[in-house]
């Protein structure tokens, strides 16, 4: 059953119905929030800073144009995401936290409350770092600013964010998949008509004839390919299997059926890249905030160096070579760092061993914890370097092949994987609930 076929028969039945609905509606909202720019910002001075920041092109994708458009959702999700994240790293640092996340449902929740405090707090901090690199570029996005004007843009940015955090839950809980990444999901799926309609104006520009669209339609091959290979690899496990000890039946000692641990090829999805954008793009703001400073000081000069060759596209090949290596290598990485806070192997073995289950050929407990981290960590090489291919060495590639920049690629690798990635997420949980209604009406 494809994603049509599950959505034509889930709008049969009310209950799903009535969820698909809210999810569109919130959705709609959504994209509604992002078209409403705030007062001030200058469209001519935020398009030239967009054209020569590929990394600020990436920041935009996850608020879905927001950012570019200086709306009122400009910092998307990002505070929330990174709030997340960060509250994974002390479950694994603290030994209370990590306590209360085995609380059950309310650890759950209280860990929640926390991440939502300190999404706040990344929020402001993040939209104040917004107004300083926006008050220093050149030319300015924002004129000077009192303290009271640059305090309301700041709560209207923290508002946003908390309100499409908001979004995200409600739909989470009242609608169809995960709410967060549908939101990102529609975020990107929103600016592609803009996306489409910019290439088509290039090629039109370049005298549109047939050869002005043959880059375009070599990389939509690539794409095409590119999106093949993504959910190729999005859907690859690795299965380890396990064998349960025997039971008793009556008078009779049962086997029980042999089963298998899934363990998924991309296990940290785009977590990583986000991650690793936040580091990048961080050098950017501290320069940006210290534009303001004398021009004869060490630090100024430091601050106009780093705006002028800290960049993936920058005319100094070496800075550029070092660039998207360091990203690569963030990237690689962070990818190993998240699998290894979110999938602790030595829990695993613990759970087996407990429900008196083992791997064939692997003594339980702390041998089948050293069996899985060597497993994991083969396989989380092949999803690094998979992750890191698709968000630095794909935009490359393409750009020398099809003759397109990186920054007129709206769908880069990482969009491809968000937009692949969130479409079989949400039609597994929505084949699910179908089989779930299925079974219940059989019960009935």
């Amino acid at each position: 059953m494809n994603l049509l076929q599950a959505l034509g028969n889930a709008l049969r039945l009310p209950e799903l119905r009535n969820k698909i609905l809210f999810t569109g509606a919130m959705l709609v909202v959504f994209r509604l929030f992002a078209n409403v720019a705030i007062p001030g910002a200058s469209p001519t001075a935020l398009s030239h800073l967009f054209n020569s920041q590929p990394l600020l092109g990436l920041l935009d994708l996850f608020s879905g144009g927001g950012l570019s458009t200086f709306s009122l959702i400009a910092m998307g999700m990002n505070p929330y995401i990174n709030a997340t994240i960060i509250m994974q790293l002390l479950t694994v640092i603290s030994s209370r936290i990590k306590e209360i996340s085995k609380e059950g449902e309310e650890g759950r929740r209280r860990i929640q409350r926390w991440s939502r405090y300190l999404t706040v707090l990344l929020g402001a901090g993040q939209a104040y770092g917004f107004t300083v690199l926006f008050q220093n570029t050149s030319p300015a996005i924002l004129g000077p600013l009192d303290w009271f004007q640059r305090l309301q843009i700041i709560l209207v940015l923290t508002a946003g964010t908390v309100m499409l955090m908001w979004f995200g839950e409600l739909i989470t809980e009242y609608g169809i998949g995960n709410g967060i990444s549908l939101i990102i999901f529609a975020g990107i799926i929103g600016r592609g008509p803009q996306g489409v309609a910019a290439v088509f104006a290039a090629a039109n520009a370049n005298g549109g004839g047939l050869s002005a669209y043959v880059p375009l339609i070599i990389f939509g091959v690539i794409a095409v390919v590119v999106t093949a290979v993504i959910i190729e690899v999005q859907q690859a496990v690795r299965k380890i299997p396990i064998q349960s000890a025997q039971r008793t039946a009556g008078l009779k000692q049962v086997q029980s059926p042999a089963s298998f641990l899934p363990i998924r090829v991309n296990h940290a999805g785009v977590i990583p890249i986000i991650f690793a954008i936040s580091v990048m793009f961080l050098p950017t703001i501290l320069a940006n905030y210290f534009l303001g400073a004398p021009p004869d000081t060490w630090y100024y000069k430091a601050a106009t160096w780093i705006n002028g060759n800290f960049s993936p596209t920058t005319s100094n090949v070496p800075m550029a070579i070092t660039y998207n290596a360091l990203y690569f290598l963030l990237t690689f990485g962070f990818t190993y760092f998240y699998t290894a806070i979110t999938f602790e192997t030595n829990d695993v073995a613990e759970n087996l061993k407990r429900y008196a289950s083992f791997i064939p050929g692997i003594r339980p407990g702390p041998r089948t914890g050293a069996y899985l981290t060597g497993v994991m960590n083969r396989i989380t090489f092949a999803g690094a370097s998979f992750l890191g291919f698709i968000t630095v060495i794909l935009p490359i590639a393409a750009d020398k092949i099809s003759g397109i920049s990186q920054q007129q690629m709206y769908l880069g690798g990482t969009a491809i994987l968000i937009v692949v990635g969130v479409a079989l997420d949400t039609m597994r949980q929505l084949q699910t609930q179908l089989v779930m209604r299925q079974y219940r009406g059989f019960i009935r």
